[in-house]
């Protein structure tokens, strides 16, 4: 008697662990099982074409937008998740943190979004057409295209005070693993995703300190390329402009391509914490496989690998099924 007892609180303990692990299985897919291509196939089935056209209409006016809108999408994922958190207004949203005054290309969201509302009205969330403007971004740049898995939900909560942990470009390599580390993104992922600033700008005051005051006895960066540094105190004056725009990268900076890591790899990284990737093996590693010729096999290998991190980047923390809303516009809350 005592035995069966026995057994079957083992059989009632083995039961109740089989069922926590199958719940905790089944949540763990809900992500991937409802993020999925072609999610709006039936339910708005020209999204993506809309999505498309409008941010080709703004690239050709000014291709330098391609590099706005990934960037939206990046700032957005990595606070609340890719819940379009980013786009909402106010005084204390998270827009008008200090990491992200100087984003831009909400325009072109907006626009995207009126559109598909005025021919599917209140089923594509702003959290998917932010995923999308950044792979049409991307294509539009002569970058790789990918299938963007969809069915977003947009958040309800969008607060400054939850921007301060974004990625900086004074972060060391080690606070930018952990920064990635984060949100389930790896040593791999970060070199690849940096990877986009083979587009855009940045502030001349966000690179001159490396050329004059970065240490305390007011010498350069020594990671700085000898040669590349002479050129740069006529270009980019001590006491000159801050706001002045620094290509981030300094030979093709409307292109989507593999020039980025040549740079970082000879010295000429723009940022800190693009020409501190070069000084860790881990990411150093990356650098060297996206840079080179052979290994890189001419940017095929990059144009391969970048979709793959954007999706995995894309489905941080994201809001499926109920959660969230579907905003109507998507600068306010329903």
């Amino acid at each position: 008697m005592c035995i069966d007892l026995y057994n079957l609180k083992m059989q009632y303990k083995m039961e109740t662990l089989w069922l926590v692990f199958l719940i905790i299985f089944v949540m763990s897919l809900s992500v991937e099982s409802q993020l999925k291509s072609g999610f709006y196939s039936s339910s708005c089935p020209n999204a993506e074409d809309i999505v498309r056209s409008a941010v080709e209409s703004y690239f050709k006016k000014d291709p330098t937008i391609a590099a706005g809108l990934i960037r939206l999408h990046f700032h957005d994922c990595f606070v609340q998740g890719c819940d379009g958190s980013l786009l909402i207004t106010g005084s204390s949203a998270e827009r008008n943190s200090l990491p992200n005054l100087g984003l831009r290309g909400f325009e072109v969201i907006d626009n995207a979004k009126s559109q598909v509302e005025a021919t599917c009205p209140g089923i594509v969330s702003c959290a998917d057409i932010l995923a999308l403007a950044a792979r049409d971004a991307v294509d539009l740049s002569d970058g790789p295209s990918w299938s963007v898995p969809t069915g977003r939900r947009d958040g309800r909560i969008s607060l400054s005070s939850q921007a301060s942990n974004l990625p900086s470009p004074l972060d060391s390599i080690t606070v930018q693993k952990q920064k990635f580390a984060a949100k389930g993104l790896d040593d791999h992922d970060l070199v690849t995703l940096v990877g986009a600033h083979t587009m855009g700008q940045t502030d001349c005051a966000f690179f001159r300190y490396r050329l004059y005051n970065f240490t305390t006895t007011g010498n350069s960066d020594p990671s700085i390329n000898q040669a590349f540094l002479i050129q740069l105190p006529a270009l980019y004056p001590q006491n000159g402009d801050g706001s002045k725009r620094v290509a981030l990268d300094k030979d093709s900076q409307i292109k989507f391509d593999v020039s980025f890591f040549k740079n970082v790899r000879d010295g000429k990284g723009v940022l800190e914490s693009d020409q501190r990737l070069w000084g860790d093996a881990a990411t150093r590693s990356v650098v060297e496989k996206y840079a080179g010729n052979i290994r890189g096999l001419l940017g095929f290998r990059f144009d391969f690998e970048f979709p793959k991190a954007m999706i995995k980047m894309s489905s941080i923390e994201v809001k499926i099924g109920i959660q969230g809303e579907i905003r109507k516009v998507c600068s306010k809350f329903n």
